[in-house]
């Protein structure tokens, strides 16, 4: 009976969270070990039906870094990063096209199909969703990566009001119509801006955004984020994710995440819990 008692209060402890959320969007950037582990995987399919069956609307926005680098290193092909960005030849491309936009797409599809819901794959460049330009670091011109410079939303919107779940594979069109390799932060985040979300979240394969003794730090304004990275307690891989959600902040998104993916249930725990999983980081 106790067991019975405690899952009827955690139905409780969830009843504010999905009455809030109800009817708003949530921007997903999946990727890291959720990717890759078998039940990591299922319990992310699950979370996003979950979600759009209590009237959540879930836009999953995917990574594939090491699976395009196992690809590469199987055609015999090495890669060269400048800021963590992959640069992309034609030949590269090739492959981020073949593993983002076919492979990995239709698999995180699959998944949340066979998970009971209903989702459609799509691309950034189809419709010229997510249109981006040449990125330059320091002058450097890193191939086929590009900027993101503007999103149209409509084709989320139309996917979700038929009621399926957009997943989209980070991948951007210019203005030529070449298509590009698009960071999968940046991607969501720039997501996320154009559909006036109310959450970004990050699955990342860290616990979130921690001070200089390695303790999570649960919430955050973004004047404290700024402070942290600029006293260099947030460092590497981190600084990056943190100034995608600081973007989406500003440009209207209502409250961003850093997660750690390799918790089962990471998404629900972080959204309809008191505590949460990981670091919300405010306006």
């Amino acid at each position: 009976m106790q067991a019975l008692i405690e899952k009827a209060e955690v139905l409780v402890e969830a009843l504010p969270y999905i009455q809030r959320f109800a009817g708003k969007t949530i921007v997903l950037k999946y990727g890291g070990h959720a990717m890759t582990e078998p039940a990591l995987r299922a319990s992310f399919a699950r979370d996003v039906v979950l979600l759009k069956a209590i009237g959540v609307c879930p836009v999953v926005v995917h990574g594939g870094g090491p699976q395009i680098e196992s690809m590469l290193k199987r055609l015999g092909k090495a890669s060269t990063f400048v800021d963590g960005l992959r640069v992309t030849d034609d030949a590269t491309m090739e492959v981020v096209e073949m593993v983002l936009g076919g492979r990995l797409n239709r698999e995180i599809v699959e998944l949340v199909n066979r998970a009971g819901g209903r989702a459609i794959g799509l691309t950034g460049n189809d419709a010229c969703m997510i249109q981006v330009r040449r990125r330059l670091v320091d002058g450097r011109d890193l191939g086929r990566v590009g900027e993101v410079t503007a999103v149209d939303p409509e084709p989320l919107r139309a996917v979700a009001r038929a009621g399926f779940v957009p997943v989209v594979a980070p991948l951007g069109v210019d203005a030529d119509g070449v298509t590009y390799n698009v960071n999968a932060d940046e991607a969501a985040g720039a997501i996320a801006r154009a559909l006036g979300a109310e959450k970004l979240i990050l699955l990342t394969d860290v616990e979130g955004v921690k001070d200089r003794e390695g303790r999570l730090l649960s919430r955050l304004a973004r004047g404290e984020v700024r402070k942290l990275v600029d006293e260099g307690t947030i460092q590497g891989g981190m600084i990056p994710k943190v100034h995608c959600c600081i973007d989406a902040l500003a440009g209207g998104v209502e409250r961003a995440h850093v997660v750690d993916g390799r918790i089962v249930h990471a998404v629900l725990l972080e959204i309809f819990t008191d505590g949460g999983v990981g670091t919300l980081i405010t306006r």
